[in-house]
C-alpha cells in the first residue's frame, strides 16, 4: 500500500467527531472600527560592512537627500560607490488606540541586490497609511536571524534569510487613527465568518445578559445599543466579550493543497454510496545505445546506434464499490480501501463531488 495513505489515514482519524464546545465572543469576531493599519515606508541601512548594494539608483538618490538634510553637497557628477549601504522597504502594523509617542515593531526588507542587513542601521523613515499621512517615524539597528557570506570564487552561504530584518519598538507613533469608539450611536460587532445561525446566538447571549440592546444587521454584523460614555460603553463590551456562546457547526469542507498532495476532511462531510474504478496509464522508454566498429583496415569510423524500447502498461482494476458514509472514520475507511496515492485520491474525490456523491464543497489551494 502506498506509504502516503497510512500517515493520511493517521492525520484524519485524529479529527474525531466532538460536539461544538462553547467559545468566547472575542474569538468570534471584533469590533467595528478596532483593527490595525498596514504602514509603509522607504528608507536606508547604513553601516553594513560591504553587503549593500552596489549599483542601485535609490540608494544613490536616498543619500544624496540625507546628506543635503545634514548639510552636506555632493559635487556634481559625483556618483558614491554605497556597499555599506541599502534601499529597505520598511512595514509595520499601527495597532488601534495607538497614541503619539508609543512604540511599535517594525520589519526592513532589502529592495535591492544587498546580501544582508547584519549590523546596519535604519535612517530616520517616515512612514505612511494608505491615505499618505505620516503615521510614525522609524529608526534604529537592525536585529537579524539569518548569516549570508560570498566567497572571491562566487562560492555563497546562507543561513535562514539575512535581507530581512526586524527592530524592536523601532517607530514612534505621530498620528493617531480614530477609531469610531467614542462616535454616538450603535455600535457594531462583526463576525470573523458570515453565519446567520452563529449571529443569532451572539445576539440570543448578549440580550440574555442585558435585553434588547442587540440586534443582527445582517450575516456579519449585530448592532449593540450601548449608553454613551466611554467609561461604561468600555466595561460593557469587556463583558460582552467574555460571553460564552456555541458557534454554528462548520460547513462541509475537503481542502486540497494542489502543490503538496494535502487533503484535509472536516467532520461536516458527508458520502453517498458510490462506484470508483481509478486505473493508471504507464509508459516506459528504455535507452539501449549500442556501439558499431567498422571493418578492419576501412575507412568508415565508430558509430553509436540508438536503440529504444518503448513499453505502455495499464493497469486493469476492477470497480469499487464505495458505501455511504456519515462519518469522519467512514470516510477515511471508504477511501483508504481504495489504495491509492494522494494526488489520485485527489482526482477522486473531485470525481465524486461531480457525481453529487460527496457532500461538501472542495477548496483547492
Amino acid at each position: 500500500m502506498n506509504r502516503i495513505l497510512p500517515l493520511l489515514l493517521a492525520l484524519l482519524a485524529a479529527f474525531v467527531p466532538v460536539p461544538a464546545a462553547a467559545e468566547r465572543i472575542r474569538d468570534l469576531g471584533q469590533f467595528e472600527g478596532l483593527r490595525a493599519n498596514q504602514l509603509t515606508g522607504y528608507g536606508v541601512v547604513v553601516g553594513l560592512a560591504g553587503t549593500g548594494d552596489n549599483n542601485l539608483q535609490y540608494v544613490t538618490e536616498a543619500m544624496r537627500g540625507v546628506s543635503g538634510r545634514l548639510g552636506l553637497q555632493l559635487p556634481p557628477g559625483v556618483s558614491p560607490i554605497l556597499r555599506n549601504a541599502a534601499a529597505v522597504i520598511v512595514t509595520a502594523e499601527l495597532p488601534p488606540f495607538a497614541k503619539p509617542g508609543q512604540r511599535i515593531d517594525i520589519t526592513v526588507s532589502t529592495l535591492g541586490q544587498a546580501l544582508s542587513l547584519r549590523g546596519g542601521a535604519l535612517i530616520l523613515t517616515p512612514l505612511y497609511g494608505a491615505d499618505g499621512q505620516i503615521y510614525a517615524m522609524a529608526q534604529g539597528n537592525v536585529a537579524l536571524g539569518g548569516l549570508g557570506v560570498t566567497g572571491r570564487d562566487g562560492s555563497q552561504l546562507t543561513v535562514n534569510v539575512a535581507t530581512v530584518g526586524r527592530i524592536a519598538d523601532g517607530a514612534t507613533v505621530e498620528r493617531a487613527v480614530a477609531t469610531g469608539f467614542d462616535r454616538p450611536g450603535p455600535l457594531r460587532f462583526n463576525l470573523h465568518q458570515a453565519d446567520f445561525l452563529t449571529a443569532s446566538r451572539v445576539r440570543d447571549a448578549i440580550n440574555a445578559r442585558w435585553p434588547g440592546i442587540a440586534a443582527i444587521a445582517d450575516g456579519v454584523s449585530i448592532e449593540l445599543a450601548l449608553p454613551q460614555g466611554n467609561d461604561v460603553r468600555s466595561a460593557l463590551m469587556a463583558e460582552i466579550e467574555m460571553l460564552a456562546v456555541t458557534p454554528a457547526p462548520v460547513a462541509a469542507r475537503v481542502i486540497v493543497n494542489s502543490r503538496t498532495g494535502t487533503v484535509v476532511i472536516n467532520d461536516a462531510v458527508r458520502l453517498s454510496p458510490a462506484a470508483v474504478s481509478h486505473g493508471k496509464l504507464v509508459i516506459r522508454i528504455d535507452e539501449n545505445p549500442a556501439v558499431v566498429q567498422p571493418e578492419p583496415f576501412s575507412r568508415g569510423q565508430t558509430a553509436i546506434e540508438e536503440s529504444s524500447d518503448i513499453t505502455i502498461n495499464e493497469r486493469a482494476d476492477r470497480v469499487a464499490y464505495m458505501p455511504g458514509a456519515a462519518s469522519l472514520s467512514e470516510i477515511v475507511d471508504a477511501l483508504n480501501l481504495l489504495g491509492v496515492g494522494a494526488s489520485d485520491l485527489v482526482v477522486i474525490l473531485e470525481s465524486l463531488k461531480q457525481a453529487g456523491a460527496l457532500q461538501a464543497e472542495m477548496v483547492v489551494l
